[in-house]
Formats: structure tokens, sequence, C-alpha cells
């Protein structure tokens, strides 16, 4: 169990973005013996074969081709980002003649007030002019100022008398993080040039995001609980990944699926609604020199698992939970249901769900909202709006979801894995 965390937190601390944890995972698929296409060039598949492709440096998708024929394609996806604060453009801002601060705007739907007070740090990727003649051309540099950089400081007690009573966060007014003093104008993105190994005037445009510092840790009266920042949904990609690696299925094509931007609805050309899942499926049949006949009968028998975190009871809120669907960390696989279909899991997807976890020998659990509460939705059923395949919505059970410092149980990290390993060599009739 200690190892399995240790890889976990290992993949968390060297994933900041989604961009870095694209690039972890492509450089273990690369150690594994995968071979990396390209979108825009022709694919040299080969029976037997393993492979991964990405999009837009922040998605990733890994697949086994069987050494012969395949009925469909099992798939578990999971997303890349995570809830945090984008550096605009221009971001440098000069406050009270005294500080530098820096001008962000809001990722996604995030607890803001767990923000302050703590070490902060920035990650992302630089945009390069590319040196080639005359064409217009731009390369990618991924960055991560590896050290404690940036804070959002609290309005002290004596200033804000009521703040204990609530507060309404302005993004604009209170979650700009302190840069440096007045001296430290101008050298913010001669920072990020120096840690990006590039001349400052070479960059053109940067994605860069603030992330939490704090290390993970493993704590409980029997070290049960696991905290740290982006376990939605880095616990899923690493737990389904190390279930991908070690799976094989001489029937099926199987998939390890990450997409990004679930945060912020996945409407890009890089999320769930985009057509990065079915341009990959799609270039596999061909291969296989099978017609659209062919797709559309392995689409009818193929499966996803939808991975992304679900909540647990909180221990000084049980009245927030269903009266009896109440996830607890550390209980195995959360089985997530809505009525509305905002999860996809029905009767069929849900029972073929559990039956994996029993052949696995790991415990599940059922998650749904209580029915005067509103809840999340995740990519299982977006990502159906284009490519209509049999979908269960997952996860595992945590506590203070998009806060960046989010707590799970150790345990279900193993879970994962193993319901992950099974369902990838499974045979589902359905």
């Amino acid at each position: 169990m200690k190892e399995t965390i240790k890889g976990l937190t290992d993949f968390i601390k060297e994933s900041p973005t989604a961009y870095h944890a694209v690039s972890v995972m492509s450089k273990r698929l690369l150690e594994e013996g995968f071979t990396e296409l390209k979108e825009d060039r022709k694919w040299e598949l080969e029976k037997g074969g393993n492979y991964f492709v990405t999009r837009s440096g922040s998605s990733i998708i890994s697949f086994k081709i069987p050494a012969d024929d395949y009925n469909g394609f099992y798939m578990i996806a999971s997303h890349s980002d995570s809830p945090s604060f984008k550096i605009k453009e221009n971001p440098e801002i000069e406050s009270a003649s005294a500080y530098v601060i820096l001008n962000v705007e809001k990722y996604g739907g995030m607890l803001c007030a767990p923000w302050f007070d703590r070490p902060l740090s920035i990650a992302g990727r630089v945009m390069v002019k590319a040196k080639e003649g005359d064409a217009i051309g731009v390369s990618s540099r991924l960055v991560n100022v590896d050290r404690d950089l940036v804070m959002l400081p609290s309005l002290a007690i004596h200033m804000d008398r009521e703040a204990n009573d609530g507060h309404k966060y302005n993004a604009q007014k209170d979650m700009l993080p302190i840069f440096g003093d007045a001296d430290s104008k101008d050298k913010f993105m001669k920072l990020i040039a120096e840690e990006a190994g590039v001349e400052e005037g070479d960059i053109v445009s940067h994605d860069l995001f603030l992330y939490n510092r704090v290390e993970p840790s493993v704590w409980g009266a029997d070290e049960e609980y696991v905290s740290s920042g982006r376990l939605d949904d880095l616990e899923c990609c690493y737990g389904s990944f190390e279930g991908f690696i070690n799976a094989s299925n001489k029937k099926n094509v199987i998939m390890h699926v990450v997409f990004d931007n679930e945060e912020v609805g996945s409407t890009t050309r890089q999320g769930a609604a985009s057509t990065f899942l079915k341009d990959t499926l799609l270039r596999i049949n061909d291969f296989f020199g099978k017609n659209r006949e062919d797709y559309l009968v392995s689409i009818a028998n193929s499966f996803m698992v939808s991975a992304d975190n679900a909540h647990a009871v909180h221990p000084n809120n049980v009245e927030k939970a269903d009266p009896v669907n109440r996830p607890q960390m550390n209980k195995g696989i959360v089985i997530k249901y809505n009525a509305n279909q905002k999860y996809t899991t029905d009767a069929v997807s849900g029972a073929i769900c559990k039956m994996i976890c029993d052949k696995a020998k790991v415990p599940y659990q059922t998650f749904t909202n209580r029915s005067d509460v509103a809840g999340g939705s995740t990519l299982g059923n977006i990502s159906g709006t284009q490519v209509a395949v049999r979908t269960v919505d997952i996860g595992m059970a945590q506590l203070a979801m998009h806060s960046p410092y989010e707590t799970a149980g150790v345990k279900d990290v193993q879970y994962l894995i193993d319901f992950s390993k099974t369902f990838f060599e499974a045979d589902i009739k359905a």
C-alpha cells in the first residue's frame, strides 16, 4: 500500500498542470515500449502493437491492439485538469506602490478560501517562436517554477471583523497573489523565460496556472488517509493507468483515455466533447480494413468506464449526503447514479461494473445526491455525444473536492488499480 501511495503522490507532484500530467504519462509509455503517434501524420500501426497519441499537450489516449481481430473497445476515461487560477496576459499589476501582484482568473469551480496563506507557485506551458524560415509556427515548452513563489494573503481579522461569518470572494479583487515587492516589476516573464530555457522575446503566449505547493501527506490514526492537491482527478488517472499498463486483452482494443477541460465543460478541442476519441477509434478501425458497418458493430460491443472522483460522506455535514447512499473512503469503487443522467450509469452498466468489482475482489459502494440537491456532472455523458458506448460512472470517495488540498483513502488507490486491470481483461456481454 505504501508503494502504491508513493506512486500516486509522486505522479501528482510531477503533474502541477494537465500538460505535465500528460508529459509524465507519455514518458512512462515510452519506457514501457509504446509508440507515439502524431495526429498530423499517417499512422503506421501493427497488430499486437501498443500506441499513444496526445492532443494539445493536455489530453492523451493510449491503446493496445490485439494480435488478431477485435470485437470492441474497452475504455477508462478520466481528466487531467483541476480547478485553479490561470495567469492572464500582461499579468503584472502594481499595488499600493509596494507590491507587484498577478492578474489571474478562475479556472473551474473551486473552493476559494483554502488558497489563502499557503505557498503557491506557477506551472504550465509557454509557446515559443519556431525559427524555421518564413513559416509561422510555435513550439511548446513546459514550465514549472519549482519553488515557493507567490502567496494569497488573507485580510487580517482586525480589518474584517465578520470574516468568520462567511465571505463572498471577488476573483478580481480578493484572489490576486503577491509576486514580489515594487522592485519585482517586469520580472515575471523574465522568470518564466528563464525556467523555460528561452529568451523572453521568443515567448509568444502562455497557459500558466497557480498550484498548491503543500506536500502530499498520509495521516490518520492508522495512516488511512492521503491528502494532496489535484486528487480530483489525478487519482483516477493514476489508478486506471497502472491497471492499463499491466493488462492485456486478446479480443478487444483496450484504451486509457485522459481528457482535458472537464472542469470547464469539456467543450474544447481536447475535451470529452471533442472528436479526439472518435478520431482515434476511426483510425484504428481503418487500420483493420473495416468499413462503417463494422465500426458501428464494434461500438455496440464496446464499454467505457468514466472515472472521476466522488463525494465521501462528510463527518461534520452528514445531512448533506443522501440518507442511504453515503460513500466512505477506503471502502472501494463508488458507482455513481443520477436520474437525470448527469452520470451515465444505468441498470445494465451498473450491474456490469459490480460484477467486475466482484471478479477483481474489490469492494464497491454507491453514490447519489440528495434529491433536493443538484449535483455535478462529469465526462461520461459528454463523451457519449461523440462515441455512444455503454458507460458507467465511477470514482473514488474523497473529501474537500475542488479544494487545492483534498483527502482520499489510501486503500482505494489499489482498489482502482485492481478494478481497472480486471476490467481491461474482461469479456463483457450485455
